[in-house]
């Protein structure tokens, strides 16, 4: 089946230019935790609007908890898809089972998502419900049924993929936006290229960055360029970055993504987004063109992703707003390689690096020029790598870290393993960047 979408970063900026209609109106976008919320954060960007969640579960069934027999939501919204009850012939009392579990957990959502704040006021707006997907659309319908209680003057549903009889059955929407509508549909899984979990605590941090984004917007009109998509020229290609600078910043961190992820990982966001509020700019860089990509002889080839992050690492510093900044390197798995390759390259001009759930076999013959002071983080579960990290270690004469996540496998996606991730980031940074005076990054040729 064609993929349509390389992440939900690139699904939400698909969407977004559907809604480009909606922008300069008295819009709220609602994004479904937890996919739909990566997919609505870049509608709320595009069409310059705040962002909150709309807190909805699915009720599966019992035997098959995948499949949706209905949907519950805020305020006491309940669906119910009476087809599916009837077939897998589900009892009341297996309903209620099912809805005071749901209930509970919606609950504890609302709480841990919003911290406290009060929920977005749609009353006379339009009102954008995102999702990364519908397939029977139940719990789409409690999110419109929601917004419209709430005293939304208009419902908008829009998601990236759908089955084109749901979209023509959703009901409680006044319009429904849709990228990509099959006859033959699967999974939603199945039009992403990388539809890897979403976790509570990526959807915090979109949540905290939108809010952030639309205050600084408001506050400085609308020229802030301190956040933008980039292309940064090495050779004969362009590589595609995403450039987040406070103002007159101290360090810089370019991100290095591995093998089958992007800059648009969400893991590599949740950690960027923690660091610039600690102060640091970041770049998120995807080294390989979109041809380049799916050719593994390019993505294993690590010196050519050191190349590209060394010339990226010179595009940094000669921008103007970022002059005199240091320069750190967060690198995961095959990016962790590149990351100590260029550090070893550039010597001084690199104040620290973080590798996280690291190759730093694929840099071997590196790793004793490497002088910057570097911290591997692996996962306790993710054995073989763990055992490559202390076997690098042993061949560093850096100062070096090597930092185990308990109970972490390779993408760190148990709870709350991503967060001590970023912490153990923040720490090192702000020790061996924000407090380093470190020489400029020599230029090309020196």
């Amino acid at each position: 089946m064609m993929q349509r979408f390389r992440d939900r970063v690139d699904a939400g900026r698909q969407l977004a230019q559907r809604l480009g209609p909606l922008r300069g109106q008295d819009v709220v976008v609602l994004g479904l935790p937890r996919g739909g919320v990566p997919v609505a954060f870049e509608v709320a960007a595009a069409l310059r609007a705040p962002l909150d969640v709309i807190v909805v579960r699915k009720l599966g069934v019992p035997f098959q908890p995948e499949l949706a027999m209905g949907a519950i939501g805020e305020g006491g919204f309940c669906v119910e898809d009476r087809v599916v009850v009837s077939r897998a012939r589900i009892t009341p009392d297996e309903w209620q089972r099912v809805e005071r579990h749901e209930r509970r957990e919606l609950e504890k959502r609302i709480a841990r998502f919003r911290r406290g704040r009060e929920r977005a006021d749609v009353h006379g707006r339009v009102a954008v419900i995102v999702d990364d997907g519908l397939a029977t659309g139940s719990t789409a319908r409690v999110a419109c049924d929601i917004a419209r209680r709430l005293g939304a003057a208009k419902v908008v549903l829009a998601v990236p993929v759908a089955p084109i009889e749901t979209v023509g059955s959703v009901t409680g929407a006044d319009e429904v936006v849709c990228v990509h509508t099959p006859h033959d549909f699967g999974s939603v899984g199945q039009y992403y290229e990388d539809f890897s979990a979403t976790s509570d605590d990526e959807v915090i941090v979109l949540l905290d960055s939108a809010e952030r984004r639309l205050r600084e917007s408001q506050s400085a009109g609308d020229d802030v360029d301190d956040d933008v998509d980039v292309e940064i020229p090495v050779g004969d290609v362009t590589l595609r970055g995403h450039l987040h600078l406070p103002e007159q910043p101290r360090g810089v961190v370019l991100f290095a993504h591995g093998s089958g992820s992007s800059g648009h990982s969400p893991r590599n966001r949740f950690v960027a987004s923690s660091l610039y509020r600690r102060g640091l700019g970041t770049l998120l860089l995807d080294l390989l063109t979109p041809a380049e990509e799916g050719d593994r002889a390019c993505v294993f080839d690590i010196d050519l992703l050191a190349t590209r992050l060394v010339a990226s690492t010179r595009w940094v510093t000669a921008r103007p707003d970022a002059a005199g900044a240091c320069i750190g390197y967060f690198g995961a798995s095959t990016g962790a390689a590149a990351a100590l390759t260029a550090a070893a390259e550039l010597g001084s001009g690199v104040a620290a690096v973080v590798s996280r759930g690291g190759r730093p076999d694929l840099a071997w013959d590196c790793l004793g020029g490497v002088t910057s002071p570097t911290l591997l983080i692996v996962g306790s579960r993710d054995r073989v790598v763990l055992d490559l990290n202390r076997k690098a270690q042993t061949r560093m004469h850096c100062p070096t870290r090597l930092a185990v996540v308990k109970g972490a496998t390779h993408l760190f996606e148990e709870p709350g393993a991503l967060a001590e991730v970023s912490i153990l980031a923040q720490d090192w940074f702000g020790e061996h960047v924000l407090a380093a005076a470190v020489p400029a990054v020599p230029k090309e040729g020196r």
